[in-house]
């Protein structure tokens, strides 16, 4: 063979449409970040609008990809062991986290004018955030994997942090940061620990290798697993690594605490999977009771604090939605525990939870970014008599609670709770299943009486105002997504019934 036949075979082609979804978005925040150099402060608006239809068109390109059987960046000695893959996990996952961004992005339109954010960065650093979580789900080696953890964590720093000048935001960012700086120390460790054992970072092959490492590095294979996964349990805000979530919530503004409440899970569940079903499997006796006893932590502390929430004081409703979205987390963690005693099937139940999760979680802070604008202190009781003021706000707002808290009219949030809870029985975690069972009591308690606080009489004379647009279009989309998973629910919950990794 000559010297140029052997260059030609070390270069592989790119499958540019497989990677388009996280490219377009990486793109356009970099053409967002040039443009802002050039429009004057009058239409910093249109940057908005730029990174929205940026959001929409790498949607638009999962669709040629839904037969979900596309891969690039493979080895040359083995076209099945990428670094890439474009499967149906990947899909589901990239539309959840595209489209919580461009909710979030619709959310923003207005947030970034009055808490007079630096529109270019902002746009810039939530398109390159969204980038890294699209990126996320599509990564089959541990290099890929934490870089596009830390290309979706790190502009979240500065975007939690971005009010200037106001004590609760820098507080809030500090918080976020050293808790996601620990957590990449601990993964990084525990991944290294894992390349020395098995010699390859590669997903599958890690599988394959540790299923065979000699006994002296035994401890060491241990070791790395139990990092790596004590690592994205903090990016999940799993207890006990969860103590940043409500000051972060509450200091950041607030389309960024939905996208951390929402995105930011996803981005840590998605990791999780990927190291504990196609890295560890055949650590499962490991990794299972761990994450099961997180479940249970998770979801107990996450509901008893949200429970304990005062109504009068200030910001409560944001930490409310902080502490349940803790509790939340805890249910998606039930079919991850499951899946290390039965098969990689439960998965598909943490997906369908995660759907249901992201369009009702993302409609309620769109009806509290709307009545932020009247009342800044977002306090529960400011939620008095909304029906009487805002009649479709109110109504969606309490199909969303709903929704979370597992009642009818919120079919698709009682469906997901039961196929998670017949995961955990299928599995034989009975005493987990018991557990969870016990946690939505408890939650349905602080639901229903936020609920009940929109239809009272309200103290005053409602106040009426313009309600901006894009808050009303993220509003109206996250209750039509509901009520139409709510009507189909098969729609979500088709993804619980086979292996999404095929």
């Amino acid at each position: 063979m000559t010297v140029a036949a052997e260059s030609a075979s070390l270069v592989q082609s790119v499958d540019w449409p497989a990677i388009a979804p996280p490219t377009i978005t990486a793109a356009v925040g970099l053409i967002v970040l040039v443009a802002d150099l050039f429009v004057p402060e009058s239409k910093k608006q249109l940057l908005g609008r730029l990174s929205v239809a940026g959001l929409a068109a790498a949607i638009l390109t999962l669709l040629p990809l839904r037969r979900g059987d596309r891969s690039t960046f493979c080895l040359n000695s083995d076209a099945d062991v990428c670094s890439y893959t474009a499967d149906h996990f990947t899909l589901v996952i990239q539309f959840l986290v595209l489209g919580g961004a461009l909710l979030t992005a619709l959310l923003s339109m207005t947030e970034t004018v009055k808490d007079k954010l630096p529109a270019g960065e902002f746009w810039f650093l939530l398109m390159s955030s969204a980038a890294g979580a699209a990126l996320l789900p599509a990564a089959r080696d541990l290099a890929t994997l934490v870089v596009a953890l830390e290309v979706a964590s790190l502009p979240a720093f500065a975007l939690v942090g971005m009010k200037r000048g106001d004590r609760l935001s820098s507080e809030a960012a500090l918080k976020f940061f050293l808790s996601s700086v620990t957590a990449t120390a601990v993964t990084l460790l525990g991944v290294s620990f894992v390349y020395a054992t098995t010699g390859t970072l590669h997903l599958t092959e890690i599988a394959v290798h540790l299923g065979d490492v000699p006994a002296q590095l035994d401890t060491l294979a241990k070791a790395g697993v139990a990092l790596t996964l004590i690592g994205f349990a903090f990016k999940t805000a799993a207890v006990p690594f969860h103590f940043w979530v409500p000051d972060t919530y509450v200091g950041a503004p607030l389309p960024v605490a939905a996208y951390l409440s929402v995105i930011g899970k996803a981005v840590g569940f998605t990791g999780l999977i990927l190291v504990t079903v196609v890295a560890f499997p055949s650590y499962a006796d490991v990794w299972g009771p761990a994450i099961a006893v997180l479940a249970a932590l998770t979801m107990t502390v996450g509901n008893v604090a949200a429970l304990r929430q005062s109504a009068t004081r200030a910001y409560s409703a944001v930490r409310l939605l902080a502490w349940s979205s803790v509790g939340q987390a805890g249910y998606i963690l039930v079919p991850i525990a499951a899946a290390a005693y039965s098969s990689d099937d439960q998965i598909g139940s943490t997906v369908a939870y995660a759907l249901m999760y992201a369009v009702v979680n993302l409609g309620a802070f769109a009806v509290a970014a709307l009545v932020a604008r009247t009342h800044p202190l977002n306090r529960i009781t400011d939620y008095r008599g909304l029906y009487a003021a805002r009649p479709l706000a109110a109504l969606a707002l309490g199909f969303f609670l709903l929704c979370l808290a597992g009642l009818p009219p919120g079919i698709i949030g009682l469906f997901a709770k039961v196929t998670v809870f017949s995961a955990a029985v299928d599995a034989g975690l009975g005493w987990l299943a018991v557990v969870m069972a016990v946690n939505v009591v408890i939650a349905l308690y602080y639901y229903l009486q936020w609920t009940a606080v929109l239809f009272r009489a309200p103290e005053g004379e409602p106040s009426r105002h313009a309600v901006p647009v894009p808050i009303t279009a993220a509003i109206a989309l996250t209750a039509v997504a509901g009520i139409a998973l709510s009507g189909v629910p098969q729609l979500a919950l088709r993804f619980a019934t086979g292996n999404l990794f095929q």
